[in-house]
């Protein structure tokens, strides 16, 4: 589905990016000379200028000139941010200072930029014109006796009217001039900090809003306190750019402010930060700043000044902590309400600091970067139509990094598409030097190390999962490589993401480039990751020494070209060879002694080199291999610690590990004609996992395991394996063990010895006949499964310490004891006094488990013993009418109710009592016919996927206000065909619209998450824009329109045979066309999120489509608006209570409604 529209990018809502017009001069003064010129504004004039570095336009002539005000004097104010009026006792006097006020007036009263002074005089004196100021305008009124004159003279008093009413300072209210100055010059500072701004105030910013609106709540400006806060993320993110965004917004605010720039660059280039240090005390110091002799000098001064301060410091770019302690050391070094704010890409360093508050700058969305992008690039905010698919390349290869955005942009402005093109063709093989340069900063302050993982992780191991990243570095250096790894992801050189490994692509363009920069010989680089340059060593024996890690792993598995089969015989400095789905015509010759691991999938040949003496090897993982054993002779692999041949379908047996004596893994499943394993495996005494699993040819095992460290034992499918070792005294560490579909007839006494374990699985052990009794003695042993044991009848005593159990339907004894049971899966009739004692069950079990077959017939008579029940599986139990118990409504904690695939018509009336249920699966169910009322849960989700038989979610009839209706739950409705002759149909699809937006508002769930499949064909008309196909279009409102919530969606699958199981929306093969309908909510209508790809007014389904749209036969949509909510939500309460009191029709007259009524289009108005 394609969806169009067109849009401006909203401002943000956290404080106006606008930045003030330039100012020639901060303050201009207004005063008389006569009064104050050698005294009191001499002394302001001095503080404003010599001590604070305020511009400030001072008259100093003694006489006025002329008679009306200079053009000088005009233009001076116009060019003003602020003019301190001193309206003193002979202020009035002046002509000239009266027609000053004026211009002032005229030029700052809209903006409030006047502050008056009162000295020695009363704001009412000057207002009303009183005391020395009526003895002024009375000459003003004898000497201006002309029409024009009088006007000017009833302006001026009008003028000294205002400003009396403008909150200033009475010099009376002080008890010293010094004590008035420094009030006034503290105001005036901040008034005029407000427009000094770091950041240039043609410039647009993008991206900041939420960085704001986080960074506001940790600043929390309100609060009392002393806060440092760090701002962290990978160079060229944007952190110093949003802390000068911050720095202007707040500056105002404080006494004292400072923003010390590139602290890094300062540090490398100077021997100490006593500059920095400087820079910081000099407003205070003032000519006293050469007493910072040294840092230590810096630190006492900066503790000795500004510990009664307010103060406002920025340290921008800080990498080492101790920079840290000489620029902020402690939270005492600044007075109450100071902010700290630190930029640094080294986390870190805030931790060691005792920093808790931080806002990690993330890079830009896509909508974002090609916004900015085309600031740079086109000098507008979206691309040349001619360009856009050019422009989608680049923001694609900057990967949000404003950085990279910015540089590339200015380098393509005013190009034509020819030059974009060679740009493009290059960009992958040339990097960006001022990028480049500012990426690897971070890399540069690396340990030597830290440098040879990073380089490792960039060129071998990014979208590996993590653990098993941490084990082959480990194993590949020889070292503890998680210390490393977290260094790297502190100063975001890399990440780890749902347990993989990952990093920026320009960061591991970055690494690739500095290992590229070792050599133009292909054979003198460090590491080889590139199809055409690893096969031009491999066929022209042009390798080194210096090739310490090859790495080759295309997502599917392909042929590859002949090659020399002694291309490593130079490599003695390999200790890394990966080539994972690839097929080679011919195994190696040789390999070097080096290696330390090799993952090495389909490896050609029958046996490893004969000249291959692997003793620094540390794994060997070589699945799907043609090996039929590992050597022809013994092999010494000293330091080998994990061996995985699994899936070696040729392999026959396996050598003697006499010579492992470090294997701690050793996998071999699925290695169906392994018919042997060599007796020495019993006694590898740090074998941790041995996996057998699937091993069919196996038919005898060692008669005893002393494995000492092992902890996962599978045999599982090794269906010719009859007996089982018995198991060492010292096998204390063992927790799972796993023989599925073994030919088993009976457990070793000796299983006794395991006290560990945790886990034991038997299913389809179809020959056991009898478990242990000294299984009961296992009090770690919290599983067991036995499904499928057909032979096993009971268990041999009481096995209170089991809390999880899985057994089929052929136990003939009552289950003893088990009183700790949370979960059990049982194919048979529950003993009434059995489950009298499983209080504490919390998930239940009682149909198929898969491959099973269901349980016919499954017959329950009370379920009021499971007081603690969470879960319910009851799928496919052939429940008929009744089958289900009536008390199902005493089970009042649970949560999951699984009751598909049964055949009862209707469901218990108490299950409305399930208050806290959450889940109700019923697909399948294809005699069900209604529902009855639901618990009021407004988290409850329902499947009714294949229920044909469905004719209505509930009886109205049925419905009381203390319980939920059918509109206030989610569910989806596939193929519930039967439900489209129900009459109320369109108010349930429409229903569902204010519930989607209530759910966003509270709790913002995954879009992929929320949505209504159901039979249908024809969109609602509520949907105003409706259009046949796969795609639709609407205009957005303008960004000062706030009234619009989101988008509804409503489409028309026209395909009965188009499966469309796939994510977001499960909603499988369909007998008939169905509606789908979802809602966008305004947020996501900017961003790539849930199905739609945002670029300028094109939002597109990505490349990795969720479903096949091609099958959508209708598309509907409507922008949702706060009015809109206000219809949808009054019809709703009408329409249940409709339903609440729909007994009660005749004697109080028909009560309807219908979501039709609310079907007109109405016009909204945004400006």
């Amino acid at each position: 589905m394609a969806l169009t529209w067109s849009t401006q990018r909203a401002s943000s809502s956290f404080l106006s990016n606008d930045l003030a017009p330039g100012w020639k001069y901060d303050v201009f003064l207004s005063f008389r000379g006569v009064d104050t010129r050698r005294g009191f504004v001499s002394h302001l004039y001095h503080e404003l200028c010599k001590c604070q570095g305020i511009t400030t336009f001072y008259d100093d002539r003694e006489l006025e000139r002329g008679t009306s005000i200079s053009p000088e004097l005009l233009s001076a104010i116009k060019a003003s941010h602020t003019a301190i009026v001193v309206l003193s006792p002979k202020y009035a006097h002046s002509k000239w200072c009266l027609d000053e006020l004026t211009n002032i007036v005229q030029c700052m009263e809209a903006r409030k930029s006047i502050l008056p002074i009162f000295y020695e005089t009363n704001p009412s004196d000057v207002g009303n014109q009183r005391a020395s100021f009526a003895e002024a305008f009375a000459k003003h009124e004898e000497k201006f006796s002309s029409t024009e004159d009088k006007k000017k003279v009833t302006q001026w008093r009008s003028d000294l009217k205002k400003v009396s009413k403008i909150s200033g300072w009475h010099s009376k209210n002080f008890n010293s001039e010094r004590q008035l100055i420094d009030d006034i010059v503290n105001c005036v500072r901040r008034k005029v900090q407000a427009t000094c701004r770091l950041l240039d105030s043609s410039q647009k910013l993008v991206g900041t809003d939420s960085a704001l609106e986080q960074l506001s709540l940790l600043l929390a400006h309100d609060a009392n306190d002393v806060r440092f806060i760090g701002i962290t993320g990978m160079g060229g993110v944007g952190k110093t750019t949003l802390a000068k965004l911050v720095y202007d917004k707040i500056v105002h605010h404080f006494e004292v402010h400072c923003f010390l720039e590139n602290v890094r660059e300062v540090s490398v280039t100077e021997p100490t930060l006593v500059r920095l240090q400087k820079q910081l005390l000099c407003p205070i110091l003032k000519e006293n700043i050469e007493n910072v002799r040294d840092q230590q000098w810096g630190i006492h001064y900066t503790k000795k000044c500004l510990c009664n301060k307010k103060v406002l410091l920025v340290l921008d770019d800080v990498d080492q902590v101790n920079q840290l302690q000489v620029l902020a050391g402690k939270k005492d070094w600044f007075g109450m309400g100071s902010r700290i704010i630190i930029t640094t890409r080294n986390q870190r360093l805030l931790v060691e600091h005792d920093i808790t508050l931080c806002h990690n700058v993330e890079v830009l969305k896509d909508a974002e970067a090609l916004e900015l992008f085309s600031l740079h690039a086109f000098r507008k905010d979206q691309p040349e139509e001619d360009f856009l698919e050019l422009s989608k390349y680049f923001i694609n290869r900057a990967g949000g990094l404003p950085l990279v955005l910015k540089t590339l942009g200015s380098s393509l402005y005013a190009r034509g598409q020819g030059a974009w093109n060679s740009v493009r063709h290059n960009l992958r093989k040339i990097p960006i030097p001022t990028v480049f340069d500012s990426l690897k900063v971070s890399y540069d302050g690396l340990e030597k190390m830290e440098k040879r993982i990073f380089l490792d992780v960039a060129c071998l191991h990014k979208g590996k999962p993590t653990m098993e990243v941490l084990r082959m570095l480990d194993n590949s250096f020889g070292i503890s490589s998680s210390s490393m790894i977290d260094v790297l992801i502190e100063r975001f050189l890399v990440y780890n993401f749902e347990n993989m490994i990952g990093m920026h692509d320009l960061m591991q363009e970055m690494a690739w480039t500095i290992v590229h920069e070792e050599s133009e010989e292909l054979g003198l680089r460090s590491r080889l990751w590139l199809y055409d340059d690893i096969f031009y060593i491999l066929t022209t024996n042009t390798g080194s020494r210096a090739i310490k890690a090859i790495s080759l792993r295309p997502p599917k598995v392909e042929e590859v070209p002949r090659w020399n089969c002694e291309a490593f015989s130079k490599m003695h400095g390999l200790r890394f060879l990966e080539f994972n789905n690839l097929i080679f015509s011919s195994g190696p010759k040789f390999l070097p002694c080096s290696l330390r691991i090799i993952n090495w999938s389909w490896y050609p040949s029958k046996f490893l080199p004969t000249s291959f003496r692997p003793y620094l090897l540390t794994e060997l993982n070589m699945p799907n291999s043609n090996l039929l054993r590992l050597s022809e002779g013994n092999m010494d692999l000293p330091k080998l610690k994990y061996l995985n041949l699994a899936s070696s379908k040729k392999l026959i047996n396996t050598p003697d590990f006499s010579g492992f004596p470090n294997l701690e893994m050793l996998d071999l499943w699925d290695c169906k004609n392994l018919v042997e394993i060599h007796p020495s495996v019993a006694f590898l005494k740090r074998l941790k996992i041995l996996n057998l699993r699937g091993c069919e040819s196996i038919k005898s095992l060692p008669s005893e395991f002393e494995m000492d460290s092992l902890k996962s034992l599978s045999l599982g499918g090794c269906s010719n394996v009859k007996k089982i070792p018995e198991f060492g005294e010292q096998m204390k560490n063992v927790s799972t063990i796993y023989l599925d579909g073994t030919a088993i007839e009976k457990i070793p006494s000796s299983i006794g010895h395991l006290v560990g374990l945790n886990s034991l699985s038997l299913s389809q052990c179809k020959n056991l006949l009898n478990l242990p009794r000294d299984i009961c003695n296992l009090m770690s042993l919290t599983y067991l499964n036995v499904m499928g044991c057909s032979k096993l009848d009971k268990f041999p005593g009481d096995m209170d310490h089991l809390k999880f159990l899985r057994c089929g339907d052929t136990m003939t004894e009552p289950l003893v004891g088990m009183k700790n049971l949370k979960l059990l899966f049982f194919k048979c009739e529950l003993d009434a006094k059995l489950r009298e004692g499983w209080g504490l069950l919390r998930l239940l079990g009682l149909g198929k488990s898969r491959p099973d077959p269901p349980c016919w017939g499954l017959v329950l008579s009370s379920l009021n013993h499971f007081c603690s029940m969470r879960q319910l599986y009851l799928e496919d139990c052939e429940l008929c009418e009744g089958d289900i118990p009536n008390d199902i409504g005493c089970l009042s904690f649970l949560e999951e109710l699984y009751l598909g695939g049964n055949n009862f018509v209707n469901l218990p009336e108490s299950i409305r009592r399930l208050s806290k249920l959450q889940y109700l699966g019923l697909e399948g169910c294809k005699s069900l016919q209604e529902l009855p009322p639901l618990p009021s849960n407004s988290e409850l989700y329902v499947r009714l996927g294949e229920c044909t038989s469905l004719k209505r979610l509930t009886d109205a009839s049925k419905l009381s206000s203390r319980f939920t209706n059918l509109y206030d739950f989610d569910f989806t409705g596939t193929n519930c065909i039967a439900l489209v002759q129900d009459e109320g149909w369109i108010n349930t699809i429409l229903s569902r619209i204010p519930r989607f937006v209530a759910q966003y508002e509270v709790s913002s769930p995954d879009p992929a998450n929320k949505y209504l499949v159901l039979p249908g064909s024809e969109i609602p008309k509520w949907f105003s824009n409706q259009s046949v196909g796969n795609s639709v279009s609407l205009k957005l409102p303008p960004p000062s329109c706030t009234d619009w919530l989101g988008i509804a969606f409503c489409l028309v699958f026209q395909d009965p045979n188009q499966n469309l199981a796939n994510q977001p929306a499960y909603i499988g093969s369909l007998l008939s066309e169905h509606l789908w309908v979802f809602y966008l909510p305004r947020k996501y209508c900017h961003e790539e999120q849930f199905l739609f790809r945002t670029y300028i007014s094109n939002v597109r389904v990505p490349e990795k489509q969720y479903a096949d749209f091609n099958c959508v036969k209708k598309c509907g949509a409507r922008l949702v608006y706060k009015q809109d909510l206000e219809e949808l939500n009054q019809t709703l309460t009408i329409l249940k209570r409709t339903h609440e009191y729909s007994d009660e029709e005749a004697s109080s007259g028909p009560v309807s409604a219908s979501f039709n009524d609310t079907e007109q289009i109405h016009k909204r108005h945004c400006y």
